[in-house]
């Protein structure tokens, strides 16, 4: 048995226009991804859920500020402006987005200590989210992944579903990037180096 999902990764408010950490024209894939759910035999929602004190925000090292990049035991890491905090309007879906579609969402980034930009894994590529076993009992061998960032968590999601061993495509026209030092180059070099389509 073969099927296909759809992943879309964290379509929330603070990756939009107005939010705490908004990707430009974050809001304007949203229709496309609505137009396209029903296409696939698993729509998958993953959703930026951190505590008010997560390790990757700025906030919680001092003398620091946003977009500077740190050494954490799992590597090294981006700090951010606080964003997506657990009960928040932030974290809230967009408000367009069709979330009644959905099969599944995934929170993740919720360990107070370690960032989590991939769908499957932390940041340590180790501790999963568990969405490997949902896709493998659902019969999908195939994902299409759309949404924000392309060059954070979509690039990390597409890369590990790779390495599981999944096809795997990503819509760009269902993406857009926040290109953090030319973070944009790198993440398509890396995802077609990986195997990972892009169209």
């Amino acid at each position: 048995m073969t099927g296909k999902a759809l992943i879309v990764i964290d379509v929330q408010n603070d990756f939009c226009p107005g939010g705490a950490l908004a990707v430009a024209e974050g809001d304007a894939i949203v229709p496309g991804i609505n137009a396209i759910m029903n296409a696939y035999d698993v729509v998958v929602l993953t959703q930026d859920w951190h505590p008010a004190d997560h390790r990757s925000f700025a906030s919680q090292h001092a003398g620091r500020t946003p977009l500077e990049v740190i050494d954490m035991p799992y590597g090294p890491q981006v700090l951010w402006p606080d964003h997506c905090v657990q009960g928040s309007a932030g974290a809230v879906f967009h408000p367009d987005l069709t979330v009644d579609r959905a099969h599944l969402i995934i929170r993740k980034g919720f360990r107070r200590d370690i960032d989590s930009y991939s769908a499957f894994f932390e940041n340590d590529r180790e501790t999963p989210t568990g969405l490997e076993g949902y896709l493998r009992t659902r019969g999908i061998d195939a994902l299409d992944m759309v949404g924000l960032a392309t060059d954070f968590c979509v690039q990390y999601s597409a890369l590990d579903a790779a390495r599981l061993g999944f096809r795997v495509r990503v819509l760009p026209d269902l993406c857009r990037g926040i290109d953090l030092d030319g973070s944009m180059a790198a993440a398509l070099d890396a995802m077609r180096a990986a195997g990972v389509a892009y169209r």
